[in-house]
């Protein structure tokens, strides 16, 4: 048999040595094992401790995620019919194996024992808080449940898993789909200079003369928010806003119209098999929030707090494109376009022209030396580790004592055949191992920004810069986290609802002038960010916050009012739901064939279910949090040190709310995120 190196006990994934067909056989030989060792485990007769259970447990979890891991990121990043393939061929035995373990009565009943048991008092509280946390996980995947129950229970999971795959590859396939190619630069006047050597790149690539645009988020945000031509930016809009739906150039061959039915049906399904109301009720359970009701109630408090200001930004908008160009009617299509004008016009400043102060190496330079500064880190970047592309680098992530604590991919730009967005990956999570070994987190940070064209440095816009940072502040919470349990160390065992608090926390330092003097400096002379230029970005900070304010919390709306639906779902319920939700929160209501839900992959592909209102329920306690570091110093080490041990060292070992208040003493208030959006509440 052939050497298969996800099957080594590799220190980093050796990505160049991974082929498709080592894939499915990995998986399907650590499942084994790990079921043969389960075995065991249930069957031995000496009481339960934590070393001979919850430990042996997490040696197998981990051997399966690292396994898994690799393949889950490739099959983001570096897409394939191949890989696709493999990922898909192992999707339902993961799912089975899911299922095996968290429905395995003999297995439940010695956690219930330790849990019941004098030694549970001698547990630490991340000890105690991990296996309470995995009773509540068996109970919510049905450990109680009849057997015919719990085969349905399998039945469902594994349909969700494959359903919502397919999601996401019919999303990407309708991205790569479609393209509009120019012979003259004519074609697409008012687009950055960035822009049209991006596209003439583009064009090169597929082997087409002149210029190519695409729905990858940088083409499609550059003509969306620059093409003079209102009819481009139309076509563009119409393509990328009903992309795998039923409607658009491509409607029907990508259609995830059923999809999404389906997996709200499973989902309610699901929930109802566990006795839930709905999928919300279910999803809730292991969250901060407590219910539904909850949800709706602190975002709708967050709409009446910013329509109006919303409301005014739409109107005073409308009026400018109808003074500037006559316009009768602001279309979806003219939003960003006059957006961007109005804006620089009354600030004099531009995404665009700030990309020369911002290129890549020198906002990495000034993010290391903030982490640095605040949390006693440094980045260390290495070029002898295996990357999956030419674009990735890594960096050894080193403690003040100079000893490697972690490892941090990353991989910034956009390109075919790989996901749009920005995400962070945990390839690996801190562990204590069996044999005394203390396994290292690794963290993949994943953007998708305008690739750098020729010889000259990739540029980022100040947005882009954002993304980074928050894409960031998850890492930090995975690299540098002390917790040695595995289900609890970094992002582990952190409810969803507050898994964002340090990506969105670490999004302020790009708006503080202390922060930018290092993040920013122009490519060719290093020169700091102008005094002039900084105010009109600080000045510009909360444009149309409000709008941006309700279009988050249409989403949330949205999102967990579709999952506590409790009647059946039919072919409009969906987009009824939706369009019930814009007529009570929106300032913008697109156009009857806009099909957004179509591509909110968050909601189907990923694991925000029920959980979207997390974004702004984690930037209440960002922008709480970071008050203190405006009151303090906003590099201040001493408040850093704060925030690193109560917060990104504690991980998932104790509750969001618990830390919180030991960082701040108090509970979190929402003034800071009001004042921070710059929404003056009625």
């Amino acid at each position: 048999m052939t050497h298969n190196p996800l099957l080594s006990d590799f220190q980093r994934p050796p990505f160049l040595a991974i082929k498709t067909e080592h894939m499915f056989p990995a998986i399907e030989a650590v499942i084994s094992e790990n079921k043969a060792a389960i075995g065991q485990l249930v069957e031995d007769e000496t009481p339960p401790t934590w070393e001979n259970l919850v430990a042996q447990l997490d040696e197998l979890d981990n051997r399966l995620s690292r396994a898994w891991g690799p393949i889950s990121h490739l099959n983001n990043v570096m897409n394939s019919d191949a890989l696709r393939e493999a990922y898909d061929q192992c999707l339902p035995i993961l799912s089975d194996y899911s299922t095996f373990v968290s429905q395995h009565q003999a297995l439940f009943q010695r956690y219930q024992a330790l849990a019941n048991s004098e030694g549970f008092n001698k547990l630490d509280d991340a000890q105690r808080k991990v296996l309470e946390d995995n009773l509540r996980d068996f109970r919510l995947a049905g450990v109680d449940l009849a057997d015919d129950k719990k085969k349905r229970y399998g039945e469902i999971r594994r349909k969700l898993s494959e359903v919502s795959s397919k999601f996401e590859q019919n999303l990407l396939d309708a991205t790569m789909a479609w393209h509009q190619q120019f012979d003259d630069a004519k074609a697409l006047e008012g687009l950055p200079d960035l822009a049209l050597q991006s596209a003439q790149q583009t064009a090169h690539q597929k082997k087409l003369s002149g210029y190519v645009i695409t729905l990858e988020y940088p083409s499609y945000s550059a003509v969306i928010t620059y093409a003079n031509d209102r009819q481009l930016r139309e076509t563009v809009y119409t393509a990328f806003s009903t992309r795998a739906s039923d409607q658009g150039p491509h409607a029907g061959q990508y259609d995830n119209s059923q999809l999404i039915d389906e997996l709200l049906r499973l989902k309610q399904d699901l929930a109802q098999l566990l006795n839930f109301n709905t999928y919300a009720d279910y999803s809730l359970e292991t969250k901060m929030a407590n219910s539904p009701q909850e949800v709706v109630s602190f975002l709708e408090d967050l709409a009446d707090k910013s329509l109006q200001q919303a409301k005014n930004e739409v109107k005073e908008l409308a009026d400018f494109a109808r003074k500037k160009d006559g316009l009768d009617k602001l279309a979806p299509w003219d939003v960003a376009y006059y957006s961007e004008k109005l804006k620089q016009e009354r600030y004099q400043i531009s995404q665009e022209e700030l990309r020369v102060y911002f290129p890549v190496n020198r906002v990495l330079k000034g993010l290391f030396a903030i982490t640095s500064t605040l949390f006693d880190v440094s980045f260390r970047q290495r070029d002898d580790v295996e990357l999956w592309h030419k674009d990735a680098e890594f960096f050894d992530v080193v403690n003040g004592d100079g000893e490697v604590i972690g490892g941090v991919y990353l991989d910034l730009y956009a390109r075919p055949h790989k996901r749009g967005g920005a995400w962070m990956d945990d390839l690996q999570g801190r562990h204590q191992k069996s044999n005394g070994h203390l396994q290292k987190p690794i963290a993949c940070l994943v953007c998708n920004f305008i690739a750098p064209i020729g010889d000259a440095p990739a540029l980022l816009t100040h947005d882009e810069v954002v993304t980074l940072f928050h894409e960031f502040g998850h890492g930090l919470h995975h690299l540098l986290t002390k917790v040695n349990y595995l289900q609890a160390s970094g992002i582990n065992g952190v409810p969803w609802d507050a898994v964002e608090l340090p990506s969105q926390f670490f999004e302020n330092f790009c708006w503080q002038e202390t922060s930018l003097s290092l993040i920013a400096g122009h490519k060719d002379t290093g020169e700091s960010l102008p005094k002039e230029k900084l105010q009109k970005l600080l000045d510009a900070k909360n444009f149309q916050s409000a709008m941006a304010m309700v279009r988050q919390i249409e989403f949330g709306l949205f999102d967990i009012k579709l999952h506590n639906y409790q009647e059946v779902y039919q072919d409009n319920t969906v987009q009824s739901l939706l369009n019930q939700v814009r007529e009570q929160v929106a300032v913008l209501i697109p156009p009857s064939f806009n099909r957004f839900q179509h591509g909110f992959s968050h909601i189907f592909g990923g694991g925000y279910a029920a959980g979207y209102y997390s974004y702004k329920w984690a930037e209440v306690l960002s922008a709480d949090a970071f008050s203190r570091f405006e009151k303090e110093g906003i590099l201040e080490p001493t408040v850093g040190l704060s925030f690193k041990q109560t917060i990104l060292e504690k991980g998932g070992s104790e509750e969001p709310l618990a830390l919180f208040k030991a960082f701040m003493g108090r509970e979190p208030q929402v003034d800071a995120l009001l004042k921070h959006s710059g929404i003056h509440a009625a």
